[in-house]
């Protein structure tokens, strides 16, 4: 990351540059396939590892930590987790190896966090499945060889109770007829990761490529998104310490009255608490990471109730931290702080999206309260539109 991403990073922010050679480049090095096992060619670490992987690139190029975030959690994981032999021998050696990534396709223009109300359709014809609808915000969209797109399958299904069964997953090649990239988003942080609008105009999928069964869909967009907050809080932590390293390091060069600004106490507090919040976040990421590998054995339902709060609560307290520390990173470098020419005015863009995607702050602290409050009281509300397990704000 030192010597082959940080010379560029400034200026792929600029130019908008996707840096595809340097995510191949860390895909020879086993960092696209971290959680798959080596039978399907992958490096078959566990969490941890992943996240300490995740952490370092962040702490140099977070839009490159997210692309590799995307590939690995929640795409080639659910597809391991839920495909048959077919698909994984298809698909998971090239992700594995960076030759191609991974699209996560859920989030559409009128639903977010409410991930149940999206309106792309899948009708069945023989052994084909036509898509119809449009996903935005889509992380790597326009650079991806595989997508993973949530779809209703029965789009009468509307009432509480039933539109969970509603959604099947689809992996879907950008050759498919009836796929278009329409649009990119202009971003105000994460330049150089693509984030895209894709639409299926009767994209023709065929039967073999629907992962898991219908109506599993939400299920599979769920384990995911567990998981992917793990990657995203590790993001957080990442962000935020490159950004600490940053101002340690001005601190110590610039001088003010006589001396270096890191003498005065007043920077001192904020590099003391900064460096405190981001121990602090470490720890629940890595206390995450290790529930997830605890549970990565037991069965889907069992591992998205056990590991869902962990995951939200390392996601939200990573998320607002890192844009705490960004924030106090722009005011030790003062009006440097503001150009262009330092490195903390684009973590400080870049950290804001973190409290957004994969779950909005809010939507975590929901699943946070839900856990305290106990299984009794969620097992007996009605798992429709208006419940936090199909509040997930997909938007990757």
């Amino acid at each position: 990351m030192e010597s082959e991403v940080r010379p560029h990073v400034r200026q792929n922010d600029r130019e908008e540059k996707f840096a595809g050679a340097e995510i191949r480049r860390l895909g020879e090095l086993g960092c696209c396939g971290m959680l798959i096992p080596e039978e399907w060619g992958g490096a078959g670490l566990d969490t941890i590892s992943y996240v300490l992987m995740l952490e370092e690139v962040a702490r140099v190029d977070a839009s490159m930590a997210v692309a590799l975030s995307v590939t690995n959690s929640v795409v080639a994981w659910p597809l391991w987790r839920h495909g048959n032999d077919a698909q994984r021998r298809k698909y998971l050696p090239r992700l594995a190896r960076g030759e191609i990534l991974g699209a996560f396709c859920l989030t559409e223009p009128q639903a977010g966090s409410d991930a149940a109300a999206i309106e792309t359709r899948a009708v069945r014809g023989g052994k084909i499945y036509r898509l119809n609808g449009t996903k935005s915000w889509v992380t790597n969209g326009g650079e991806s060889g595989v997508y993973l797109v949530f779809a209703k399958t029965k789009p009468a299904a509307a009432a509480p109770g039933v539109t969970k069964n509603a959604i099947t997953a689809f992996l879907v090649e950008p050759g498919f007829s009836g796929f278009r990239v329409s649009r990119y988003e202009d971003k105000m942080g994460l330049r150089s990761s693509r984030s895209a609008e894709i639409v299926f105009a009767d994209c023709e999928v065929p039967e073999e490529n629907r992962l898991g069964e219908e109506g599993q869909g939400l299920k599979i967009a769920l384990e995911a998104l567990d998981g992917g907050r793990v990657g995203i809080a590790a993001q957080a932590v990442g962000l935020a310490q490159g950004a600490l390293e940053a101002a340690a390091s001005y601190a110590k060069q610039r001088r003010a009255f006589g001396k270096t600004i890191g003498e005065f106490q007043a920077i001192q507090f904020m590099l003391a608490d900064m460096h405190t919040e981001i121990e602090a976040a470490r720890l629940l990421v890595w206390q995450a990471a290790h529930m997830r590998d605890t549970t990565r054995d037991t069965g889907p339902e069992t591992q998205s109730t056990r590991l869902g709060a962990f995951a939200s609560r390392a996601k939200l307290f990573a998320a607002e931290m890192a844009n705490r520390v960004a924030y106090k990173a722009v005011q030790i470098h003062g009006s440097m702080g503001y150009s262009r020419e330092s490195d903390v005015e684009r973590m400080y863009r870049d950290a804001r999206v973190l409290s957004i995607y994969e779950g909005t702050s809010e939507i975590q602290r929901m699943i946070i309260a839900r856990d305290l409050l106990g299984r009794e009281k969620r097992d007996a509300e009605p798992q429709g539109h208006d419940s936090p397990e199909s509040a997930v704000r997909g938007a990757h």
